[in-house]
């Protein structure tokens, strides 16, 4: 995932070659949550379950093989595919913190997930700002719709 303009100062200098060795060295090119791997195209139903082509089994979110598999009706109306593209994650959201064990190599949609705590968070900090900002300097504020 691209790192925000305003949040680039908090990464090291070194941080593309760091995150290349936790992705192709240490997690092999696989997403450490999921299992999904890096750069191939794959199969999916949007809710976390994919098809793993070099096995041949549908995965679940967390990369374990299906017992129960899709039924022939939810794959012919939910059939996606998305290119896989590793990224690595703070595991503690700590920037400054890139200690081997708090950083993973996560898909997108394991980073997003992994992320999900840290961006309501941010959204809601966002929205008081500009709450408090309006009230302020504009008197009581007045959702839009």
């Amino acid at each position: 995932m691209p790192i925000r303009r305003e949040h680039r100062f908090f990464y090291p200098i070194d941080w593309p070659q760091l995150s290349a060795v936790i992705r192709f060295g240490r997690a092999g090119g696989w997403c450490e949550g999921c299992g999904r791997p890096h750069g191939r195209v794959i199969h999916h139903l949007g809710d976390g379950r994919w098809w793993d082509a070099d096995t041949g089994t549908w995965r679940d979110g967390r990369g374990k093989a299906l017992v129960v598999l899709p039924e022939l009706d939810e794959l012919i109306g939910r059939l996606r595919t998305t290119r896989v593209v590793l990224a690595t994650a703070h595991r503690n959201h700590d920037t400054s913190n890139n200690a081997d064990q708090n950083l993973a190599a996560f898909c997108q949609r394991c980073h997003m997930i992994h992320d999900r705590p840290e961006h309501q968070r941010r959204r809601w900090r966002t929205l008081f700002r500009r709450r408090a900002s309006g009230d302020l300097f504009r008197g009581p504020y007045q959702p839009t719709h």
